[in-house]
């Protein structure tokens, strides 16, 4: 006899009550990424991480993808993983999978897993304790044995406390940017281990990805790419080649010598410290939406280094304007995207930039992180081309 499965949404947490009801008449309770991975013999490569997940999915996918290798994308992108699984024509799969998906996983077993970092996030979701977020993210190495592979940024301290304090059987390889590792930077060079005493470098000016964070990424991608046996020239080739999917740090245009970028995927406080930290320029930051507890605190010291003027975006700015009232001079508030463009075009001088990382989710005024970075885009352009018929006129 079969039992009852329920394949639950992950954006549903356990604590509705038609779950619990289910979990009490001893049905069980999955991901959809749990239940495809019975149907296939292909090698999975997952990737979770509070921030850059996204980015290292696409990127390892498309190393791979260029190498000739039959490859497919899922999770939370790309197909799902359950609809591909069905002619199952893939050597590998690339899973972008987060910590909502990861807590409905219980035999689920990569043979490549990866976690880049972790930082407070979606607190509401996990009653606010750290340790049931990182509890979350490391199920998806609770079943790898010695066959599989482990890859985790060793400069994050929550990651590798947990390390510290887990049994992970499988082979695990260690990123960084401050120390020697199995990918480690040294100064402008990824350095990569890929035999006895052997090592690959890349410099970071060969690739089209910028930014320290973007290292990272990298560095995660890559070494997926070669435990998966990617030779070395094709990942120097396919690094040159990548296209970022937008929404995150995309340049969309210069207005009067003033540069906007759309990082609105960057949805909690880890993430915008990542984009501030790639400009050197004086920005003009455009954020808000719906708070899922953020501590601004961790990126105080960037922001009033940095930050000349805050637009408030969003229908409760007052956790984001109490944070940051006393150490920006020029804050303004409003819930209308073209409004917030034009404002930070005010407040913007030659040669700044003006950077809509919102460090919160967008569901107050839109319907997702892509429609508010749309908007934004659409708001911009528009500007431009009032700009430049006054110009002209």
């Amino acid at each position: 006899m079969v039992s009852q499965i329920i394949i639950k949404s992950p954006g549903i947490p356990f604590t509705v009550p038609v779950v619990q009801k289910a979990l009490e008449q001893g049905v069980r309770v999955i991901d959809e990424i749990e239940f495809a991975a019975h149907y296939t013999t292909a090698k999975i490569v997952a990737i979770t991480g509070t921030n850059g997940k996204t980015t290292t999915t696409l990127l390892t996918y498309h190393l791979l993808k260029e190498a000739g290798l039959k490859v497919g994308l899922a999770g939370n992108i790309g197909h799902s993983l359950a609809k591909q699984v069905i002619e199952d024509r893939y050597e590998f799969y690339v899973v972008e999978i987060s910590s909502f998906q990861l807590e409905s996983t219980y035999t689920f077993k990569p043979y490549v897993g990866v976690i880049l970092n972790i930082t407070p996030d979606h607190m509401d979701r996990y009653e606010y304790k750290l340790r049931n977020y990182v509890n979350a993210k490391f199920k998806i190495a609770e079943n790898m044995d010695q066959a599989d592979h482990f890859i985790y940024f060793k400069d994050n301290h929550v990651v590798r406390d947990k390390i510290a304090d887990s049994l992970i059987k499988a082979n695990i390889y260690a990123i960084s940017l401050e120390e020697i590792a199995s990918a480690h930077l040294e100064n402008e060079d990824m350095v990569f281990e890929v035999g006895a005493g052997d090592a690959l470098k890349i410099n970071l000016s060969e690739t089209v990805l910028k930014g320290k964070h973007n290292a990272i990424n990298m560095m995660a991608a890559v070494k997926s790419a070669l435990i998966c046996g990617v030779d070395d020239s094709s990942v120097k080739e396919g690094l040159k080649t990548f296209q970022n999917a937008p929404h995150r740090l995309e340049y969309v245009t210069t207005i009067n010598n003033v540069e906007f970028v759309n990082d609105s995927k960057a949805t909690n406080v880890d993430a915008v410290g990542y984009a501030l930290d790639s400009f050197s320029q004086s920005l003009v930051w455009i954020a808000g939406g719906v708070d899922k507890g953020n501590n601004y605190d961790l990126i105080m010291e960037m922001v009033n280094e940095k930050v000349k003027a805050l637009v408030c975006l969003g229908k409760d700015n007052s956790k984001l304007r109490d944070a940051f009232h006393e150490q920006i001079i020029n804050l303004l508030e409003t819930g209308n995207m073209k409004d917030a463009v034009r404002s930070a075009m005010n407040y913007a001088g030659e040669h700044d930039v003006v950077l809509l990382s919102p460090a919160c989710a967008s569901f107050d005024l839109f319907n997702n992180y892509e429609d508010r970075g749309e908007q934004f885009k659409a708001a911009v352009w528009e500007l431009k081309q009032e700009f430049e018929n006054h110009v002209l006129s």
